[in-house]
C-alpha cells in the first residue's frame, strides 16, 4: 500500500535535482504533486507530465519563494486546484554555486541565501501553518545540510552553513509552536549527485570527498527523496521537532 496515497504535498523548487526526486518518489507512494519551480518552466512541465502518466495528478506554479507574495499565491493556486493542502516540502534554495550565482560577491550569495533559504522557509512555515491548522492537520518537512553544524573550510560552506544551521534552529523551534496538529522536521542531505558535484567539481576534489564518505559514493537525489517520504508519512507519525543526516556517514 502506498503511504501518500490521495495526499497533496507542494515540493518548492521541485523541476531538477533533490525536488524533482522528491516529486517523482511522493507521486509513487500516491500522492498528488505540486511542482513549484522559479525559472526553469519547461523542466517543471515535463516532470508534470511524467507525474501525470504515472496516474497522478500534478499542476506546476511559478513561485519565488524569497517573496512573501509569491508564497501566498502558491497555497492559494494549490488550494483553488486540489482543495487542501497536506505535506509543504521546503526544498528551494539559493544557486550560489553554478551560473549568475557562483560569479557573485561573497556579500550578494549571503544576502540571497538569507533572502530564499531561511527567510523564505521560515515565511513559508508561518503562511502553510496557517492553512493546515484550519485543516486540523498537516506535515512540513524542511531541506538542511549535515555540515551546517559539523563545519566545512571555505567562504562559501561559512555562509551556506550559517544559513542552514538557521534552519535547523527554527525547525525545532516551529515544531514546539505548531504540534500536535502539524509535525516539522527536516532532512540534511550530505553530498549529493546534483548538477554541481557532476558538472563543477574536477576530479581530484571529488574524489577526496568520495574518501571521506564510509559508505564511499555520493548521494542520490533518491537517496534524500526517500527520507523526505518517511517524514512526511505515517510511518514517523512520533516524530517532530527531527533531523535526519543523509550523508553516507560523513558526519
Amino acid at each position: 500500500m502506498t503511504r501518500l496515497k490521495d495526499k497533496i504535498a507542494v515540493i518548492t523548487g521541485a523541476s531538477s535535482g533533490i525536488g524533482r526526486g522528491v516529486a517523482e518518489a511522493f507521486a509513487r507512494e500516491g500522492a498528488d504533486i505540486v511542482v513549484n519551480y522559479l525559472k526553469s518552466k519547461e523542466k517543471a512541465e515535463r516532470l508534470v507530465e511524467e507525474i501525470k502518466q504515472s496516474g497522478r495528478r500534478a499542476i506546476a506554479i511559478q513561485a519565488d519563494l524569497g517573496n512573501e507574495d509569491d508564497i501566498e499565491r502558491l497555497i492559494s493556486q494549490t488550494r483553488e486546484e486540489y482543495g487542501r493542502i497536506d505535506i509543504w516540502v521546503n526544498n528551494a534554495g539559493a544557486d550560489i554555486l553554478t551560473g549568475t550565482g557562483a560569479a557573485a560577491e561573497i556579500h550578494e550569495k549571503l544576502e540571497h541565501l538569507i533572502e530564499v533559504d531561511l527567510r523564505g522557509t521560515i515565511k513559508a512555515c508561518w503562511s502553510i501553518s496557517q492553512t493546515m491548522q484550519e485543516q486540523g492537520q498537516g506535515v512540513i518537512v524542511n531541506m538542511g545540510w549535515d555540515l551546517s553544524t559539523h563545519g566545512f573550510e571555505g567562504n562559501n560552506p561559512q555562509i551556506f552553513a550559517a544559513t542552514k544551521a538557521g534552519i535547523l534552529g527554527f525547525t525545532r523551534s516551529f515544531a514546539k509552536s505548531v504540534g500536535p496538529e502539524i509535525r516539522v522536521n527536516m532532512v540534511s542531505p550530505g553530498w549529493i549527485s546534483t548538477a554541481f558535484a557532476e558538472e563543477h567539481m574536477d576530479d581530484d576534489y571529488f574524489q577526496a570527498r568520495i574518501n571521506e564518505i564510509p559508505l564511499g559514493r555520493f548521494g542520490r537525489p533518491e537517496d534524500v527523496a526517500a527520507a523526505v517520504v518517511f517524514l512526511a508519512s505515517d510511518d514517523s507519525s512520533y516524530l517532530t521537532g527531527e533531523a535526519i543526516k543523509v550523508n553516507g556517514g560523513l558526519v
